[in-house]
């Protein structure tokens, strides 16, 4: 649904994007993910239109963005960084004009209105000016502009940046509830909004392709060590004393009230850890498999310690 094929912007000598590609399927919700100035508004900016590439293709749908600039905003729907809101508008209001720039036709704008005020949870500060209500509604209005129109695809560039705690948690929740009819890339610098909204990362830092792909695959492609993370009722720092004495086991790691354990590759000790805390009585609460979470693979690629 979107493609982008070695992409590249330049501002002169500076390269804000380079060779850039990455796919996103249909129905997904897709980040984009690294730190400030890594490239990623750019990127959007370019699979939106607003901004031409130096090098490269980008196609939204069936349509090439550059080609086909037209035809693939019709299908589109984006939240810029800043807010595009009118605040001496009313909520309906400014829906409305962006329905008339959007070329609804009149006979079905009220009803493409009404659809985007119900999803977006604005019903109770429709009729309110956009100046009058809180920042989180202000966001609930940006991304219903977005999706007025009823598009395949929505881009979102940092869609909770400055909100409070419960803000954040209703706009990510609203972001997963259009999973399947819309699919959806947003760019972040929060590792949370990965792990908690997103199926798939595409991780870019200074204008480069880092890692992409889904969640699973990512974390799964960079394990470095067998072993098991072990969680125990009572007499962490005991439990782990008698786990370092198994045969095989080369490393266990107190950390956050759970155990890390790593052993020789080729083996399982996982029985074996089993029966001892129980043999112990150190009481088992948990075990799980030893994997890279998406917070240590981005920190390890970032920092260049991953290819």
């Amino acid at each position: 649904m979107i493609a982008v094929e070695h992409l590249t912007k330049k501002y002169g000598d500076l390269v804000a994007v380079s060779d850039l590609s990455f796919k996103v399927e249909k129905g997904k919700i897709w980040g984009l993910l690294g730190p400030n100035a890594a490239g990623k508004t750019t990127t959007m900016r370019i699979l939106t239109g607003f901004l031409p590439a130096t090098e490269g293709k980008a196609s939204v749908g069936n349509f090439d963005v550059f080609e086909q600039p037209n035809e693939a905003k019709k299908i589109l729907g984006y939240l810029p960084e800043v807010l595009p809101l009118y605040p001496d508008m009313t909520v309906t209001e400014y829906l409305n004009f962006v329905a008339d720039i959007k070329k609804i036709p009149a006979l079905k704008r009220k009803e493409s209105v009404a659809k985007a005020v119900k999803v977006a949870g604005l019903e109770q500060v429709k009729g309110r000016l956009i100046k009058n209500i809180s920042r989180g509604f202000k966001q609930r209005v940006g991304i219903a502009q977005a999706l007025v129109h009823d598009p395949l695809v929505l881009i979102l560039d940092e869609p909770t940046i400055g909100l409070d705690p419960a803000q954040i948690i209703e706009i990510r929740s609203l972001i997963k509830s259009l999973k399947g009819e819309h699919t959806i890339i947003l760019s972040t610098h929060i590792l949370a909004e990965v792990t908690q909204t997103c199926d798939g990362v595409v991780i870019i830092n200074e204008g480069r392709l880092m890692a992409s792909g889904s969640l699973e695959e990512l974390t799964a492609s960079f394990h470095r060590k067998e072993g098991a993370v072990v969680k125990v009722r009572r007499d962490i720092q005991d439990a782990a004393a008698e786990i370092r004495k198994l045969d095989g086991v080369e490393k266990v790691n107190p950390e956050d009230g759970d155990l890390k354990v790593e052993w020789k590759p080729g083996l399982d000790l996982r029985d074996d850890i089993a029966r001892l805390i129980v043999e112990k009585r150190f009481g088992l609460l948990e075990m799980r498999p030893l994997a890279m979470n998406i917070e240590d693979l981005y920190l390890k690629i970032v920092s260049g310690g991953a290819e």
